[in-house]
């Protein structure tokens, strides 16, 4: 699998298959990441994701991406920083999560956001190694590239420098 990692808006990754959604457990539209890929889809992804509502932490289902320019949207619970008993195990289950239904629909490609790390609060270096550690152990097929769509420099130094290291 290749790793690359890119400062960006994830709804405007198309030459993925599919993009991850940071989602709430009621798979609707909110603040940050869920609210622009929702925004970008339009209201059939809402409605989409009824069915599947709601999810545990790191649970992941896979809805069409209808108004994106991708594919499908993966939508993965990540824990919540300071409410999880194990937000580090759970974080961990939550990217195999995704990796896993990116292999079953065989995706090529998948732009996945830092998951937890917004207002859910997990603290951005410890989730990178996590999120890295996850992605290199990967040995499936698909997906055959991983696009970390970053918000900021901040970001992108630790997750670039975790995935440079060896």
């Amino acid at each position: 699998m290749q790793i690359e990692c890119v400062i960006g808006d994830i709804t405007k990754q198309v030459d993925c298959w599919a993009i991850v959604n940071a989602a709430n457990p009621m798979l609707l539209p909110g603040a940050g990441v869920a609210g622009a890929i929702h925004k970008a889809a339009g209201p059939q992804l809402e409605k989409a994701c009824e069915e599947f509502a709601p999810i545990e932490v790191s649970q992941a289902v896979v809805t069409p991406g209808f108004n994106l320019p991708n594919f499908a949207v993966i939508h993965v619970l990540g824990p919540k920083y300071f409410h999880d008993v194990d937000p580090g195990g759970n974080l961990a289950k939550a990217i195999d999560s995704v990796l896993e239904l990116a292999n079953k629909h065989q995706f090529k490609d998948i732009a996945l956001p830092a998951i937890s790390t917004g207002s859910y609060g997990f603290p951005i270096e410890e989730a990178a190694s996590i999120i890295i550690s996850r992605l290199k152990a990967w040995e499936k097929p698909c997906p055959m590239l991983v696009r970390l769509v970053l918000i900021d420099e901040k970001a992108m130094t630790v997750f670039k420098g975790l995935n440079d290291s060896p």
